[in-house]
């Protein structure tokens, strides 16, 4: 959004268009946006629910319908057209892989094909043990490094051209490590 109204205040006034309309040209943007405000909004909606709710992707059609039901008169090409808008304003950006994200979306798949899992409650333990190997994370790996290269101190290169800095570096894997120990506490009880 910054970068919108950023290129939008440093686009030069067309030719005739200040002397048309007695009010700042900031003032015309301001209105311009407050316009399509609900539209930009509704489509950062709409981008999440794509990347996130994989199961439950809010479409166009449902998107013009429902704006429509809340009296804002917008085409599809006008939906795409902002929510291009927003990609290039993020830069095509829209995530930073963590841990959660992983767990979120490897729980909708465990609920998807085992509906027998409560994957409510595993969402829950998946959260706490992600937040203690967070903070325990080097601690873990501190630990794991000592042992692997049977030495006190180990060197830079030691710590580098292990294998498990690769392991370190890798939240995936750290997400499906956390996730298979707990469903197999939870599938043993």
């Amino acid at each position: 959004m910054v970068k919108h109204l950023t290129d939008l205040l440093t686009t030069p006034t067309p030719q005739g268009a200040a002397a048309d309309q007695p009010r700042s040209y900031e003032d015309a943007i301001f209105d311009k946006i407050k316009e399509k405000f609900p539209l930009i909004i509704f489509s950062c909606v709409q981008l999440a629910s794509k990347l996130s709710l994989h199961s439950h992707i809010i479409d166009n059609n449902t998107a013009v319908q429902f704006l429509h039901s809340v009296g804002h008169s917008v085409s599809k090409q006008a939906l795409l057209e902002t929510e291009l808008m927003i990609l290039k304003g993020l830069e095509f950006r829209l995530n930073a892989p963590n841990p959660l994200t992983y767990v979120e979306i490897l729980l909708e798949v465990l609920g998807h094909n085992e509906p027998s899992i409560p994957v409510e409650h595993l969402y829950g333990l998946c959260c706490y043990v992600l937040q203690f190997v967070s903070l325990q994370k080097t601690a873990i790996y501190g630990t794991l490094l000592k042992t692997t290269t049977r030495c006190v101190s180990p060197s830079r290169e030691q710590r580098y051209h292990n294998h498990l800095y690769a392991t370190f570096s890798d939240v995936l894997g750290q997400v499906v490590s956390v996730m298979v120990e707990w469903a197999s506490c939870l599938i043993g009880s």
